[in-house]
């Protein structure tokens, strides 16, 4: 028996407990990696994930039951607080939830304005994506470049509604008032400015190996499994599934505009990025055409320059303040608003709209009264989450994060 023999028979025999360790990690729920309020119970092993259980409720606010209990246009303020990143769209989108039970259709003006507010929105809500994707791999600098054109957009909805994050934006049939001089001047400037910055970003950004070594195989998700999970907005199209609401099911004469779909083809982090930066590009082609449009309307009629509202929705729209101080009638119809007495149809209607993460819908059932008899919000976070486990596990925590980063998982969303 040779002396390295001998010696390993005097060798404690190993303790298999030691062998492999797992370690349990609580991503969240207060967590700079997780970007909201919610939790992982993630398994790992070293770096690797063997396994996650995604929690969340931490912050639900019963919205659904509390909107059977106000009136509509109070409604508007909860919609905000879902994904509060691009809160305009919300709002429009359950407006035009109203307008279809009611039977309403909006001016052209007024879908054109709607439009270009909400595209501004869909801007900011994918800035705030990408260029959080940027920091989670690194890349402060990005961030820097955009959050300051992030802010001239929420400039421009203070403009609108003297609000930034929580707008309450427009009102059943239009909007509360008529949009300034310095709403069209702001939006110009914003339309000079802003592609050479968006430039910028995708020049530090698109092709840098670094940036797409840490994204490229990422948290990748299949087609046939974003649509098995109803995975919509622009994690499904990363997918290479072009479904869009604004053109399968058109409002606001979205079918009158010029643009094209962004699609990817994996499914992965560097596409979801790179889909959202297509987007963000076609929004802005989007707010040009329809500031020509407006400019050709109101000089074919220069009335139209007045037109913010849908006359027959005089009754669910606040009288002019001159109007209530000088008018019974007004006034009888200013008290009835505020008071939420303004009775809505009875009728049953679902309507969607392209939100900043997907397809926002409202499922609306009135039974004649002043409030909701049902409400349900149709949020795109809530169903992406549940996705979230099997797109990280057998990956590594940092290809976790930035996942999570690439999904836009907004909490007032996710848990409503």
């Amino acid at each position: 028996m040779s002396e390295v023999q001998t010696i390993q028979q005097h060798l404690p025999l190993p303790d298999e407990s030691l062998q492999k360790q797992t370690t349990t990690l609580n991503l969240g729920p207060t967590h700079p990696a997780t970007h909201g309020v919610f939790q992982n119970i993630m398994e790992i092993d070293g770096e690797r994930v063997l396994q996650t259980v995604p929690t969340i409720g931490y912050i639900h606010r019963a919205f659904e039951k509390i909107a059977e209990r106000r009136p509509y246009y109070q409604v508007t303020t909860l919609t905000d607080r879902l994904n509060y990143c691009s809160a305009p769209i919300n709002n429009m989108g359950w407006h035009l939830t109203i307008e279809k039970l009611i039977g309403i259709t909006p001016p052209k003006r007024v879908d054109y304005v709607r439009v270009m507010v909400m595209e501004l929105a869909r801007i900011a809500d994918h800035l705030v994506c990408n260029s959080v994707i940027a920091v989670d791999t690194g890349a402060l600098t990005t961030f820097t470049y955009v959050f300051q054109y992030r802010e001239k957009i929420y400039e421009i909805f203070e403009e609108v509604c003297g609000s930034r994050l929580t707008t309450n934006m427009g009102r059943v049939g239009g909007f509360e008032r008529n949009f300034s001089d310095v709403f069209f001047a702001k939006i110009n400037e914003f339309i000079v400015q802003f592609p050479k910055v968006m430039e910028e970003f995708e020049t530090l950004l698109n092709r840098n190996r670094i940036f797409m070594d840490r994204c490229i195989g990422a948290g990748p998700i299949s087609a046939e499994r974003a649509l098995n999970y109803g995975f919509t907005g622009p994690n499904l199209r990363a997918t290479g599934v072009d479904y869009d609401v604004r053109v399968a099911a058109p409002y606001c004469s979205y079918d009158e505009f010029d643009f094209q779909i962004p699609i990817g083809s994996v499914g992965d982090v560097y596409d979801r990025y790179m889909v959202r930066n297509g987007e963000i590009w076609q929004s802005f082609s989007i707010i040009k055409q329809a500031l020509e449009k407006i400019a050709r309307l109101e000089k074919e009629d220069p009335k139209q320059k007045n037109v913010f509202y849908a006359p027959e929705a005089d009754k669910y729209h606040l009288p002019a303040k001159p109007d209530v101080y000088t008018k019974m009638e007004a006034l009888i119809y200013h008290f009835k608003m505020i008071m939420g007495e303004i009775d809505v149809p009875a009728g049953e209607v679902y309507h969607s709209v392209e939100g900043g993460n997907g397809e926002v819908g409202y499922y609306l059932i009135s039974d004649g009264g002043r409030t909701p008899y049902r409400l349900h919000f149709r949020r795109p976070c809530f169903i992406y989450y549940q996705a979230y486990p099997e797109m990280v596990e057998g990956g590594l925590l940092s290809d976790a994060v930035i996942a999570l980063s690439s999904l836009n998982v907004i909490a007032g969303e996710l848990d409503a």
